[in-house]
């Protein structure tokens, strides 16, 4: 089954879906440039399989397509870009100490 992540504007989130089944998503607000990111959620029967990562992957590569910061307050979120810091750019030096992110080297 082919995993895809599909952003629902009319829901205020990203989805990841199994064949067409949704198995998670990621919650999320834009205003003025930034990509709030509250809260991640994968169904439990479906966790070890990277879904989560596969969610999280496609809501940054969206908000950099966008030309969006974001704003990690999801403690996942917050972890996987600590795990690839080549997303790191995606939250403004402003912000980063606020999520733990300065200390963070590339």
């Amino acid at each position: 089954m082919e995993t895809t992540v599909v952003d629902v504007p009319e829901r205020g989130r990203f989805e990841v879906r199994v064949g067409d089944r949704v198995v998670g998503l990621a919650s999320y607000h834009v205003e003025n440039g930034l990509m709030t990111l509250p809260h991640t959620e994968v169904d439990p029967s479906m966790g070890g399989r990277g879904l989560g990562k596969a969610l999280v992957s496609g809501v940054l590569e969206a908000a950099r397509e966008r030309g969006l910061h974001v704003l990690p307050y999801c403690s996942f979120v917050r972890h996987y870009i600590q795990q690839h810091p080549e997303t790191l750019d995606l939250v403004t030096d402003d912000d980063k100490p606020h999520f733990g992110l300065a200390t963070v080297d590339h």
